[in-house]
């Protein structure tokens, strides 16, 4: 691997973890110089604009996403690999990520019309991990774990929205709710 590429990998990781904590709009180019050590000039020649690093680093969110999801699939029957990666998403200790909630959904709650490339951006790489979780909810149903009448995309965006509530209700009360009934309960009612 190259050294630029190597070096423009860690300057979207730590851009993500900075974008991820503040939000995008709160995110300025003073913060981002700070952060990822580059000046704003070299910023655009690189990514071409913030909205062009934000782009990148919700990309590299959603792709580090389906990695944890894949690695819990490759040891996991598909039930329980969609169960333990919704379980790791929302049990996070404080302090491991930059935000308790999902970096895509909250981009999708910040973001309005005069940001609507970066906010289809968002919504669409949302709905690829809807679709990774439908093909494990597929998988299930052949190997019998789950009623094959169930519409698949069905199951993966209720499984979605399970994710996205349980973030959010987890940081309503402070980390004191039961997250593990909460999701146990989830996938109960798909049985």
């Amino acid at each position: 691997m190259s050294t630029a590429r190597h070096d423009r990998q860690e300057t979207i990781k730590k851009a993500t973890q900075l974008f991820w904590e503040k939000g995008f709009h709160a995110t300025s180019m003073r913060n981002l110089q700070d952060v990822i050590d580059l000046r704003p000039g070299s910023i655009y020649a690189s990514f071409g604009s913030k909205e062009g690093l934000f782009k990148e680093t919700l990309q590299f969110y959603a792709n580090a996403s389906l990695e944890r999801l894949a690695a819990h699939a490759a040891t996991s029957p598909p039930l329980d690999a969609l169960k333990a990666f919704i379980t790791e998403s929302v049990s996070a200790k404080k302090g491991s990520s930059p935000s308790d909630m999902c970096m895509l959904a909250k981009t999708v709650a910040e973001l309005t019309q005069d940001n609507a490339e970066l906010l289809a951006e968002a919504k669409r790489l949302l709905k690829t991990i809807e679709t990774a979780f439908a093909q494990l909810v597929t998988k299930a149903q052949q190997e019998g774990a789950l009623d094959e009448g169930r519409e698949p995309q069905r199951v993966a965006s209720f499984l979605q929205m399970q994710l996205m509530g349980l973030k959010a209700y987890s940081r309503a009360t402070d980390g004191k709710a039961n997250i593990k009934a909460l999701i146990d309960d989830a996938f109960a009612s798909l049985a």
